[in-house]
């Protein structure tokens, strides 16, 4: 059996799915799909790219607030699961110019990584990493 495993989506809980959606939509994610339980306790929100790589957000009445320790890379790494998720951009001087000009925080300086990429990590409005990072190696 031979299969093509391709990355479909990455989930993420929120607190504020239209604050999400609006913040998400300046990096190229746009609604395809939203649904609501009947009591109204969770939206779930689908964001497609250009890609066709889908963000799917969980928004519950009553989240709980994500651990102290995966407020920084630094204390978040060394716990086992999942970190973060990566935005690939051509220049990464031009990305960080217009993430800083639409006021986002931006939580590194541009580093480069063991691995070779250039990277920086912004926060989300809900405090979820996110990497921004210039990969020219062709892998």
């Amino acid at each position: 059996m031979s299969s093509n495993f391709q990355i479909h989506h990455i989930a993420i809980s929120v607190k504020d799915a239209q604050r999400s959606e609006d913040f998400y939509s300046f990096f190229g994610f746009n609604k395809v799909h939203r649904w609501e339980a009947e009591d109204k306790s969770l939206q779930i929100v689908h964001l497609k790219n250009n890609e066709g790589v889908i963000l799917e957000l969980f928004c519950y009445t009553a989240p709980q607030d994500a651990p102290a320790h995966t407020a920084s890379t630094k204390t978040d790494l060394p716990v086992i699961g999942v970190k973060h998720f990566g935005l690939r951009v051509e220049s990464i001087e031009e990305a960080k110019k217009a993430i800083e000009k639409q006021g986002i925080t931006i939580v590194t300086e541009i580093t480069k990584g063991r691995t070779g990429p250039l990277y920086f990590f912004i926060k989300d409005p809900d405090g979820i990493l996110v990497e921004i990072m210039q990969d020219d190696r062709k892998l």
